[in-house]
């Protein structure tokens, strides 16, 4: 069976869980404190170096960590991740995208809001997290204007990335009722069988 080591309040942990719902296998979860330094004991270091959740433990002991990096291995040889490869590189595309140009405005936002309380000292940085993280939905707008999911008719693992800090973006002081499309594929995503809430 495999053990997931995560936050259940964190969208890149909350990624492995749907997933893993969505396929039917069974886990374990192992709750992390981020806040109270679970990540930083030596204990956790030597599943993943790094130091960040989520971590996916195998039978074998062996760790895999990097949230969309788990997601390719568990989607690998399932509808949720194609196979021709000009398929399977947009999904790549739309992954690369989530963790450089959403994830780091969207969930910090996010993170700054609903963990910290908004501290003065960070303000600076949330009011930069909102202009970026709006170009960032923005430009998830445009492609779902053209196609229900974000490669084209099929749900795959670029939807479970992008949806996992997107359906939360509220908690990080962004509106999405701007976004349209955003919206009517939340719903489409939230319909798909074995869909699990965070």
């Amino acid at each position: 069976m495999y053990k997931v080591y995560g936050d259940h309040r964190s969208g890149n942990c909350y990624k492995v869980k749907l997933m893993l719902h969505l396929l039917g296998l069974p886990y374990e979860w192992v709750d992390i404190d981020i806040l109270g330094g679970d990540t930083q004991t030596p204990e956790f270091l030597a599943k993943n170096p790094n130091g960040k959740i989520p971590v996916l433990e195998l039978e074998d002991g062996t760790c895999l960590w990097e949230s969309n990096a788990i997601l390719n291995f568990l989607a690998d040889g399932t509808p949720y991740l194609p196979s021709e490869p000009r398929l399977r590189t947009q999904v790549l595309q739309w992954q690369f995208f989530e963790q450089y140009s959403h994830e780091p405005y969207i969930a910090v936002a996010r993170f700054i809001q609903l963990y910290l309380n908004m501290p003065q000292e960070r303000l600076k940085e949330y009011e930069d997290c909102q202009v970026r993280g709006k170009k960032a939905l923005r430009v998830m707008e445009r492609q779902l204007q053209l196609t229900p999911f974000l490669v084209g008719d099929q749900y795959s693992i670029a939807d479970i990335a992008l949806y996992a800090y997107t359906h939360v973006a509220h908690e990080g002081g962004f509106d999405l009722s701007a976004y349209p499309g955003i919206e009517a594929w939340l719903k489409r995503v939230q319909a798909q069988p074995g869909h699990v809430a965070m």
